[in-house]
């Protein structure tokens, strides 16, 4: 079994002639949390839909978990366990927050499974086991978050892509959502996490990759990328 359960080799995709992801190339490690950040623009939700299906990249390719899926369908990708929490969480929101995440437990990977030990493993995992029999649509911006990464999970991916689950939280949300995340890696799935907080992203995530203008200009640990030059002109800025 190979150490990493994600890798991309020369993924590229435009729109119209514009570059949106360049010739990008990289892997996840198994069993990590990996944050991929740069500026509004850079190509992260791009890549992200590259990954899980949604569009088709012009050249290069994906391997997960030993096997290419560059061509197969959001669908197919999901059965294989990669499962994917949007950064605009969409519940139905006249149903409750438990029969939301059952849903992701009645799809997802396949295999056999209890869909109701499932549910109560997401919502535990998530937070909401207090919250179970509340409306969606009375839930705050937090716990809207909470709701769409526990979704995703009870999809019992292997992977799962997290686009900038921290986004609108405040402090003590944040620290919770860095909280989920880390018992989600311990209960046995790789996390890819897109983030703008950088707070978040440095108490997180083992990896910090870097995208600027579609290409990947750094890889390394939080704090070797907060120290590289390319990073602080592209993304984090100078104190000049």
């Amino acid at each position: 079994m190979s150490d990493h359960i994600l890798q991309v080799a020369n993924l590229s995709k435009a729109f119209r002639g514009v570059r949106a992801v360049q010739d990008v190339t990289l892997a996840v490690e198994r069993g990590a949390i990996c944050s991929l950040i740069g500026p509004n623009g850079a190509g992260k939700s791009t890549l992200f839909n590259l990954l899980t299906g949604y569009l088709p990249p012009d050249t290069g390719s994906v391997v997960f978990d030993g096997r290419e899926i560059t061509a197969l369908a959001p669908e197919a990708i999901s059965h294989l366990g990669i499962a994917r929490a949007f950064q605009i969480a969409k519940p139905f929101p006249g149903m409750t927050v438990r029969e939301n995440v059952r849903i992701g437990a009645l799809f997802g990977r396949t295999g056999p499974r209890d869909v109701e030990a499932v549910t109560s493993h997401a919502l535990g995992l998530a937070g909401l086991q207090d919250l179970h029999d509340q409306e969606a649509r009375e839930l705050t911006v937090g716990q809207l978050r909470r709701l769409e990464v526990a979704r995703a999970v009870a999809a019992r991916p292997s992977l799962l892509l997290a686009d900038e689950p921290c986004a609108g939280l405040n402090h003590t949300e944040t620290l919770e959502m860095v909280e989920i995340l880390r018992r989600i890696r311990s209960a046995g799935a790789t996390v890819l996490l897109v983030e703008h907080d950088m707070s978040a992203v440095m108490q997180v995530s083992d990896t910090v990759m870097v995208l600027e203008t579609g290409r990947l200009i750094a890889r390394g640990t939080p704090e070797e990328v907060t120290r590289n030059p390319a990073v602080i002109t592209a993304y984090l800025g100078t104190d000049e």
